[in-house]
């Protein structure tokens, strides 16, 4: 009797940290956006900036939040079975949660048409102008079949810049390893209500409300 109440307080403080980890776990929530819905017109709708920030955004952020719970759930049991069959939830979820905090804050009413200072001079640098990256980053927006978004990315290991290209909501960063700089947004739910199919025209608007000063500030962050 002792040994079997031994083995049981020696699993539930197995357990514990788990446990601990669930109980202590903060929710992810919905950022808020740092401008009113209408102040990217008419280049992004307002109507477009509510329901991609209030609906879309905001279901990423609660089934996050479900399938993370779900997952500690299956750590305390130790359920390897559950855990993996929750991994396509939370990098879908989790991926919508992250490029969508990025997006935001990537863009701005009062942009300033370019970049400037160590930022220009790097895209000078690895693409030749800022016209010439605006193109490939464009064209590979375009480019995405279905749904995805386009990013200028940092390379570490390089020190330098690169266009990529994530299919759905995968990550930048957890998926090529490349730091988001800037990404731009091409799921339909984007620009379809005030661009309809045509995702060319999207793109070339949405270059009039990027935001430099944050592109640039995520890129110093890179660099350190």
């Amino acid at each position: 009797m002792l040994c079997r109440v031994s083995n049981l307080r020696r699993y539930a403080a197995s357990l514990s940290p788990a446990l601990n980890c669930v109980a202590s776990r903060q929710k992810h929530t919905l950022p808020d956006l740092p401008y009113d819905y209408g102040a990217l017109e008419p280049h992004i709708s307002a109507e477009i900036m509510q329901v991609h920030h209030s609906k879309h955004h905001a279901t990423y952020v609660n089934n996050l939040n479900v399938a993370e719970e779900k997952y500690q759930e299956a750590l305390a049991k130790g359920d390897v079975t559950s855990q993996i069959a929750l991994q396509p939830a939370l990098k879908f979820n989790g991926g919508g949660h992250i490029n969508h905090s990025i997006f935001w804050t990537n863009l701005s009413s009062n942009s300033r048409g370019e970049p400037q200072g160590e930022l220009l001079e790097a895209i000078k640098r690895d693409f030749g102008s800022f016209e010439k990256m605006k193109e490939k980053m464009s064209a590979a927006c375009v480019a995405v079949q279905g749904s995805g978004w386009g990013w200028l990315g940092f390379e570490r290991e390089s020190g330098r810049l690169r266009v990529a290209a994530c299919a759905n909501q995968d990550p930048l960063q957890a998926t090529t390893g490349l730091i988001p700089l800037l990404g731009i947004d091409v799921w339909e739910h984007a620009y379809y209500l005030q661009y309809k199919n045509v995702r060319p025209d999207y793109v070339k608007a949405i270059w009039n409300v990027v935001n430099w000063e944050n592109v640039s500030e995520r890129l110093r962050a890179a660099n350190k």
